[in-house]
Protein backbone atom coordinates (compact mmCIF):
# COMPACT_ATOMS: atom_id res chain seq x y z
CA UNK A 1 0.00 0.00 0.00
CA UNK A 2 1.41 3.38 -1.01
CA UNK A 3 0.79 6.80 0.41
CA UNK A 4 -2.26 8.72 -0.79
CA UNK A 5 -0.68 11.75 -2.48
CA UNK A 6 -3.99 13.31 -3.50
CA UNK A 7 -4.11 17.09 -3.17
CA UNK A 8 -7.45 18.90 -2.81
CA UNK A 9 -7.39 22.65 -3.62
CA UNK A 10 -9.02 24.90 -1.04
CA UNK A 11 -11.90 27.13 -2.14
CA UNK A 12 -11.22 30.39 -0.34
CA UNK A 13 -14.77 31.65 -0.71
CA UNK A 14 -16.11 28.82 1.44
CA UNK A 15 -13.09 28.02 3.65
CA UNK A 16 -13.81 28.91 7.31
CA UNK A 17 -10.17 29.88 7.82
CA UNK A 18 -9.94 32.25 4.84
CA UNK A 19 -9.80 35.45 6.89
CA UNK A 20 -7.51 33.87 9.46
CA UNK A 21 -5.20 32.64 6.72
CA UNK A 22 -5.07 36.09 5.14
CA UNK A 23 -4.33 37.79 8.45
CA UNK A 24 -1.52 35.43 9.51
CA UNK A 25 0.13 35.42 6.08
CA UNK A 26 -0.34 39.02 4.90
CA UNK A 27 -0.83 41.22 7.96
CA UNK A 28 0.99 39.43 10.77
CA UNK A 29 2.90 36.40 9.45
CA UNK A 30 3.18 34.10 12.44
CA UNK A 31 4.50 30.65 13.18
CA UNK A 32 4.88 29.26 16.68
CA UNK A 33 6.25 26.31 18.60
CA UNK A 34 4.64 24.33 21.41
CA UNK A 35 6.60 21.94 23.64
CA UNK A 36 5.02 19.10 25.61
CA UNK A 37 6.00 15.88 27.36
CA UNK A 38 4.49 12.67 26.02
CA UNK A 39 4.10 9.65 28.28
CA UNK A 40 5.82 6.80 26.42
CA UNK A 41 6.02 4.36 29.33
CA UNK A 42 3.69 1.73 27.91
CA UNK A 43 4.71 2.30 24.30
CA UNK A 44 8.40 1.86 25.02
CA UNK A 45 7.79 -1.33 26.97
CA UNK A 46 5.53 -2.90 24.35
CA UNK A 47 7.85 -2.07 21.48
CA UNK A 48 10.79 -3.58 23.33
CA UNK A 49 8.81 -6.74 24.12
CA UNK A 50 7.95 -7.22 20.44
CA UNK A 51 11.37 -6.30 19.06
CA UNK A 52 10.43 -3.02 17.38
CA UNK A 53 12.59 0.11 17.32
CA UNK A 54 11.12 3.25 18.86
CA UNK A 55 12.03 5.79 16.17
CA UNK A 56 10.00 4.33 13.27
CA UNK A 57 7.06 3.86 15.65
CA UNK A 58 7.37 7.55 16.56
CA UNK A 59 7.33 8.48 12.86
CA UNK A 60 4.27 6.36 12.20
CA UNK A 61 2.31 7.51 15.25
CA UNK A 62 2.84 11.21 14.59
CA UNK A 63 1.94 10.79 10.92
CA UNK A 64 -1.20 8.83 11.78
CA UNK A 65 -2.29 11.46 14.28
CA UNK A 66 -1.86 14.14 11.60
CA UNK A 67 -4.13 12.22 9.25
CA UNK A 68 -7.19 12.97 11.38
CA UNK A 69 -6.71 16.77 11.41
CA UNK A 70 -7.09 18.61 8.10
CA UNK A 71 -5.41 21.77 9.34
CA UNK A 72 -2.09 19.96 9.78
CA UNK A 73 -2.12 18.88 6.13
CA UNK A 74 -2.60 22.27 4.46
CA UNK A 75 0.17 23.04 1.98
CA UNK A 76 1.08 24.50 -1.38
CA UNK A 77 1.38 22.65 -4.68
CA UNK A 78 2.29 24.49 -7.86
CA UNK A 79 1.25 27.78 -6.29
CA UNK A 80 -2.14 26.46 -5.21
CA UNK A 81 -3.22 26.21 -1.57
CA UNK A 82 -4.86 22.92 -0.66
CA UNK A 83 -4.99 19.94 1.65
CA UNK A 84 -2.97 16.76 1.23
CA UNK A 85 -4.92 13.58 1.89
CA UNK A 86 -1.86 12.15 3.63
CA UNK A 87 1.59 13.32 4.61
CA UNK A 88 4.89 11.48 4.33
CA UNK A 89 7.50 11.65 7.12
CA UNK A 90 10.92 12.95 6.08
CA UNK A 91 13.55 12.34 8.74
CA UNK A 92 17.34 12.72 9.17
CA UNK A 93 19.85 9.91 9.16
CA UNK A 94 22.86 10.53 11.40
CA UNK A 95 26.28 9.48 10.10
CA UNK A 96 28.72 8.39 12.78
CA UNK A 97 31.79 8.85 10.56
CA UNK A 98 31.52 12.61 9.96
CA UNK A 99 28.65 13.52 12.35
CA UNK A 100 26.45 14.89 9.54
CA UNK A 101 22.84 14.06 8.65
CA UNK A 102 21.02 13.26 5.42
CA UNK A 103 17.29 13.57 4.85
CA UNK A 104 15.47 10.33 4.13
CA UNK A 105 11.75 9.63 3.74
CA UNK A 106 9.38 6.68 3.90
CA UNK A 107 5.85 6.71 2.55
CA UNK A 108 3.16 6.40 5.19
CA UNK A 109 1.07 3.22 5.33
CA UNK A 110 -2.00 2.72 7.49
CA UNK A 111 -0.61 -0.65 8.54
CA UNK A 112 2.19 -0.18 11.07
CA UNK A 113 4.02 -3.40 10.19
CA UNK A 114 4.12 -2.48 6.51
CA UNK A 115 5.43 0.99 7.28
CA UNK A 116 8.01 -0.46 9.68
CA UNK A 117 9.30 -2.89 7.05
CA UNK A 118 9.50 -0.10 4.45
CA UNK A 119 11.39 2.09 6.91
CA UNK A 120 13.88 -0.69 7.64
CA UNK A 121 14.39 -1.22 3.91
CA UNK A 122 14.92 2.49 3.24
CA UNK A 123 17.46 2.82 6.03
CA UNK A 124 19.32 -0.27 4.83
CA UNK A 125 19.43 0.86 1.20
CA UNK A 126 19.83 4.62 1.57
CA UNK A 127 20.81 5.27 5.19
CA UNK A 128 24.57 5.38 4.65
CA UNK A 129 24.49 7.82 1.74
CA UNK A 130 25.84 11.28 2.59
CA UNK A 131 24.74 14.74 1.56
CA UNK A 132 21.83 16.97 2.48
CA UNK A 133 19.53 14.45 0.80
CA UNK A 134 20.01 10.70 0.91
CA UNK A 135 20.47 8.82 -2.33
CA UNK A 136 16.72 8.11 -2.33
CA UNK A 137 16.37 11.65 -3.63
CA UNK A 138 14.04 14.58 -3.11
CA UNK A 139 11.21 13.83 -0.67
CA UNK A 140 7.68 13.56 -2.02
CA UNK A 141 5.81 16.90 -2.28
CA UNK A 142 3.58 15.86 0.62
CA UNK A 143 6.54 15.29 2.96
CA UNK A 144 6.86 17.01 6.32
CA UNK A 145 9.92 17.19 8.59
CA UNK A 146 10.08 15.07 11.74
CA UNK A 147 13.26 14.57 13.71
CA UNK A 148 14.79 13.58 17.03
CA UNK A 149 17.67 14.84 19.16
CA UNK A 150 18.52 11.62 21.03
CA UNK A 151 21.53 12.92 22.98
CA UNK A 152 19.72 15.19 25.46
CA UNK A 153 16.27 16.09 26.68
CA UNK A 154 14.81 19.58 26.58
CA UNK A 155 12.01 21.68 27.99
CA UNK A 156 11.91 24.12 25.10
CA UNK A 157 12.91 23.94 21.46
CA UNK A 158 12.46 26.67 18.86
CA UNK A 159 12.66 26.19 15.10
CA UNK A 160 13.38 29.27 12.98
CA UNK A 161 12.67 29.09 9.25
CA UNK A 162 14.23 32.47 8.44
CA UNK A 163 11.34 33.75 6.39
CA UNK A 164 10.47 30.76 4.23
CA UNK A 165 7.27 31.74 2.42
CA UNK A 166 4.27 29.58 1.56
CA UNK A 167 5.29 26.70 3.81
CA UNK A 168 2.51 25.59 6.14
CA UNK A 169 3.22 21.96 7.03
CA UNK A 170 4.15 21.18 10.66
CA UNK A 171 7.61 20.23 11.91
CA UNK A 172 8.34 17.92 14.84
CA UNK A 173 11.34 17.41 17.12
CA UNK A 174 11.61 14.92 19.94
CA UNK A 175 14.36 14.49 22.51
CA UNK A 176 15.96 12.04 24.90
CA UNK A 177 13.65 10.18 27.28
CA UNK A 178 13.49 11.25 30.90
CA UNK A 179 12.21 9.22 33.84
CA UNK A 180 9.97 10.87 36.41
CA UNK A 181 8.22 9.09 39.29
CA UNK A 182 8.35 5.70 37.62
CA UNK A 183 7.18 6.90 34.21
CA UNK A 184 9.09 7.59 31.00
CA UNK A 185 8.47 10.84 29.14
CA UNK A 186 9.59 12.11 25.73
CA UNK A 187 9.86 15.84 25.04
CA UNK A 188 8.07 16.75 21.83
CA UNK A 189 8.22 20.10 20.06
CA UNK A 190 5.74 21.02 17.32
CA UNK A 191 6.18 24.04 15.06
CA UNK A 192 3.17 25.18 13.05
CA UNK A 193 2.00 28.17 11.04
CA UNK A 194 -0.75 30.18 12.72
CA UNK A 195 -2.44 30.66 9.35
CA UNK A 196 -3.40 27.00 9.32
CA UNK A 197 -3.13 25.61 12.85
CA UNK A 198 -4.57 27.00 16.10
CA UNK A 199 -4.18 25.82 19.68
CA UNK A 200 -7.35 23.75 19.43
CA UNK A 201 -5.89 21.69 16.60
CA UNK A 202 -2.75 21.09 18.65
CA UNK A 203 -4.97 19.88 21.49
CA UNK A 204 -6.61 17.40 19.11
CA UNK A 205 -3.23 16.21 17.90
CA UNK A 206 -1.66 15.74 21.34
CA UNK A 207 -4.71 13.89 22.65
CA UNK A 208 -4.84 11.55 19.64
CA UNK A 209 -1.12 10.86 19.83
CA UNK A 210 -1.17 10.18 23.57
CA UNK A 211 -4.08 7.75 23.29
CA UNK A 212 -2.27 5.79 20.56
CA UNK A 213 0.94 5.73 22.61
CA UNK A 214 -0.94 4.46 25.65
CA UNK A 215 -2.71 1.66 23.74
CA UNK A 216 -0.13 0.09 21.40
CA UNK A 217 -1.91 -3.28 21.44
CA UNK A 218 -4.62 -1.70 19.27
CA UNK A 219 -2.24 -1.15 16.32
CA UNK A 220 0.84 -3.33 16.86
Amino acid sequence: MTCNKEFVPIKMESWPRAQIFYYYTQKAPTSYTVDVKMDVTVLRQKLKERGFKFFPAYLWLVTRAIQGINEFRVGMKDGVLGTWKQLTPAYPQFHQDDKTTSLLWTEFCKDFSEFYDNYERDVKVYGDSHGVLSSKGIPLPNAYIISCIPWFTFQSFSLHNHGIKDYYLPSFESGKFVEEEGKVFMPLSVTVHHATVDGYHLKQFFESLQVAMAHPDEWL
